[in-house]
Order: C-alpha cells, then structure tokens, then sequence
C-alpha cells in the first residue's frame, strides 16, 4: 500500500503558521490611539499605509494600555499643575522655621544667663542686648555703622564680579593661563583676608581704599574659582554646538559657556560674598581713624575698648544678621530661580 506523504507534509506548516499567528494575536488593551493614527482601526487590523512584518511586530510589542496611559496622563498634568500652584503660595514653613529656631536660641541664651555662671557684665542677657541696640539707634550710631558697612560691601563685592568674571571665563577657557595661575588663585582664596590689612594700610593709610582693597583680595578668588569649577562642569556637547554654529571664542564665552556655568558660577558670588563681608569685617577691626568711616568692624572694635559686653554682642548680632538678610533677599531668590528654570527644584530640599 503506497505511502502518501502530501497531506501530512501539508497539514504541518499548516500547524507551524497558526502558532506564531496565535503568538501574534493582539488584545484589543494593547493599543493605543497613536496606534490608530499610525492606521491601526482596529486590534485585528493592518495599518493603511504600509503592511509588512517590521510595522506589524513593532506595533504589537507596544506595553500600552489604551484608554489607561491616556488617564495616568492627565493625572500627571493635573498634579504638575497642582504642583505650580502649591509652589505660587506662601510656603510658611519658610519663615515659621527659622523664627522657631531664633527663639529656642534665644531662650537657651537668656537660660544660661539665669544660670549665673558669668557675671552679666561679660555675658549679658538678651534684654540687655536689646536694650543696647535702642540706645545706638537712638544715638544713630546704629544706623550709620549699617549703612556705611554695607555700602562699602555692595560695592566691593560688585567690582569684584566685575574683575572676576572676565579673569575667570579667560583662565577657564586658556589652558596655559589656568595652569600658570590657578594654583595662585586657589592660594588666595585660602589665605585669610586679615593678613592684607597691615600691608594695606602701609600701602594706602587710612582711608576707603585701605578697606576696599582687602574686600577685594578676599572676594575676586573665591568668585574666579567657581566659575572655573562651573565652566568644568559643562558637558562638551555645549561647545561641540557653538562651534557648528559658528560661534567664535567670545561668543562661546558669553553666550553658552556662562549661562552653562551658571550653578557653579552662583556658588561662587555666594562665597564671594560671604568672603568679601568677613574680608570688611576685619578691616574695619584693624583700620580705624584717619578717613575711614564708622562701620560695624569699628562699632564692634569700640565695644572692646570699652570693655561694653552689650555693645559687643549688639555688633556681632549685627553683622549676622546682615549676612543672614543678604542671603534671604539675594542669593536664595536666584538660586531657587535657577533650580526651577533647570528642573532641578523638585529633588531640592530649598
């Protein structure tokens, strides 16, 4: 009886096909509308503009689930929205937390006053303190030793920037000039700005340029610094497009290496700044007489000659609370600015 292999050799790619059609068969929670767009009516349909086997896997290889993504998409622009808004209002954390802080501090102060382990003469209580500050405003020493220290800051530490930032753009895009001058820099930024008071005063007498050149030596450092650490921090990228662009080597600077380096640039006002202010600090300590005017450092050396503990303390409180204000009312608007425009508020504990 002769053997008829044709119907079972026909009947097996007829098994083999419809595995891999069964394997194939989408669910109609596996599209989306964008697969309808692509031409996909309906989940056992082809799309209209081409049919072949690439298209046909890639479009059910999708991990959608339909109406579902288009949901948890609105709930992510609703609560990217709520989030706006929440962020529009008065976060009263911001103020009630350090306003906490300030009393525990203060009421730890007037404890160990009560204590009596100092006289009151050298460690006065916070009543005193304050009874100190009416009689200076009432004097108007206060007011004068704030203006004039604070005038001198701000104008210090603008000129600084002005000084730093082209020195800084220029060492950081100079290789020669970086490794002729940056091990200088960074030993400036660490030697304390005291010990320019003496040469200074030798130098100039006693007058404003005295108190402005120490500013300056403890501020433009710390400024050139980190805008080389925020130029380093650049991805290359960035001066990859500039150069396909046809930007040449001041418009690099200028227009995507600095607004590139902005973070790191930031950092380096900030400590600038905090340099510039102790930098002023001890030269209005050291430096007085002669044309210099009364500042804070002078209000605070005054308090020492006259062995006053209240005005001593008075001073130093101050000087920090100056340093605190600036800082508030400056640099923590820009910062959390920039962190916003970057997309990096939302992982930051500001």
């Amino acid at each position: 009886m002769p053997n008829n292999p044709t119907p079972l050799a026909a009947s097996a790619p007829d098994a083999t096909a419809s595995a891999p059609d069964a394997a194939l068969a989408p669910s109609p929670d596996r599209f989306r509308p964008a697969d309808e767009a692509a031409g996909f009516d309906r989940p056992d349909a082809t799309p209209r503009a081409a049919s072949g086997a690439p298209s046909v896997h890639a479009a059910l290889t999708r991990t959608s689930t339909g109406h579902e993504d288009l949901r948890q998409l609105e709930a992510g622009l609703d609560s990217l929205q709520s989030d706006a808004v929440r962020k529009a209002r008065i976060d009263w954390s911001r103020i009630l937390l350090p306003v906490a802080a300030l009393v525990v501090l203060v009421l730890i102060w007037q404890f160990y006053v009560s204590l009596g382990v100092k006289r009151r003469d050298l460690v006065p209580g916070p009543l005193d303190v304050l009874g100190q500050v009416g009689v200076l405003w009432g004097e108007g020493k206060l007011q004068e030793a704030v203006w004039t220290s604070l005038q001198r800051g701000l104008v210090g530490f603008l000129i600084s920037v002005a000084i730093a930032t082209p020195v800084g753009l220029l060492l950081a895009q100079v290789a020669p000039l970086r490794r002729a001058f940056g091990p200088l820099i960074s030993g400036l930024q660490v030697l304390p700005s005291v010990a320019w008071v003496p040469a200074a005063i030798i130098w100039f007498g006693l007058t404003d340029a005295t108190v402005y050149f120490v500013v300056f030596m403890g501020a433009i450092p710390s400024i050139i610094n980190g805008l080389i650490s925020g130029v380093d921090q650049i991805p290359p990228q960035y001066r990859r497009v500039g150069t396909v662009l046809g930007a040449n080597r001041l418009q690099m600077a200028v227009q995507i290496i600095l607004p590139a380096a902005l973070p790191g640039y930031l950092g380096g006002l900030k400590q600038g700044w905090a340099f510039s202010w102790r930098s002023l600090m001890a030269a209005e300590i050291i430096a007085v007489g002669g044309t210099i005017g009364f500042g804070l450092g002078s209000l605070l050396d005054q308090g020492r000659v006259l062995s006053d503990m209240t005005v001593v303390m008075a001073a130093i409180l101050l000087i920090l609370g100056v340093g605190i204000l600036i800082e508030l009312l400056v640099f923590a608007p820009i910062e959390k600015r920039l962190l916003r425009s970057r997309g990096l508020l939302s992982g930051s504990t500001r």
